[in-house]
């Protein structure tokens, strides 16, 4: 009885070191917020690569093409620099004919969802280097990333709505350039 007391006393800790390796390898990139990192692991699904803030602003420019994948005017209000607009809604792969299918493509969106999709439909179109962007454009404003719009550098931020915009941080949130700062 002994024998398997301390066979037992062992093997639990062994368990659930397995089960936090486990749990943590579909966390992926770390977020600025604990609880938003839970909330975008509730939320993705994993079927596009994920890279985080820090590792995107680690690449070079010329090294990948960074796509928008929220709509126009969220887009208008402000988006990362460099960034082109493909939308959502209205997203047609054929918008990119003039990319080439090994180039690496980074998307994003407000959290990181709606561009999951979008890397979804790019990845089933042939594109073999497609990466999610972790926590979207909210992930980051909240690390201190710049953002612009077609006046230059602004503040300005669209929270996508009232409920998804609880988690911006940082930044004025505007549903329009023509707001300064919306009232939530």
């Amino acid at each position: 009885m002994s024998h398997y007391r301390t066979e037992h006393c062992t093997f639990v800790p062994l368990l659930l070191m397995i089960l936090m390796m486990t749990a943590s390898c579909k966390l992926g990139p770390e977020a600025e917020s604990p609880v938003f990192g839970t909330f975008l692991n509730t939320i993705l699904s994993d079927s596009v690569h994920l890279i985080s803030v820090d590792s995107l602003t680690a690449m070079s420019d010329e090294n990948y093409l960074l796509l928008d994948t929220r709509e126009k005017q969220e887009f208008l209000v402000s988006h990362i620099p460099g960034a082109r607009h493909v939308g959502y809604e209205a997203f047609f792969e054929e918008s990119l004919s003039d990319v080439d299918k090994n180039e690496t493509i980074v998307v994003y969106c407000s959290v990181g969802y709606r561009s999951e999709k979008i890397g979804e439909k790019l990845k089933e179109a042939g594109f073999t280097d497609v990466q999610n962007l972790y926590g979207g454009i909210f992930e980051w404003v909240n690390s201190g990333g710049d953002i612009e719009n077609d006046s230059g550098k602004t503040n300005l931020i669209h929270p996508y709505n009232k409920v998804w915009g609880v988690w911006l941080k940082r930044g004025e949130k505007a549903y329009s350039l023509q707001e300064e700062n919306a009232n939530d």
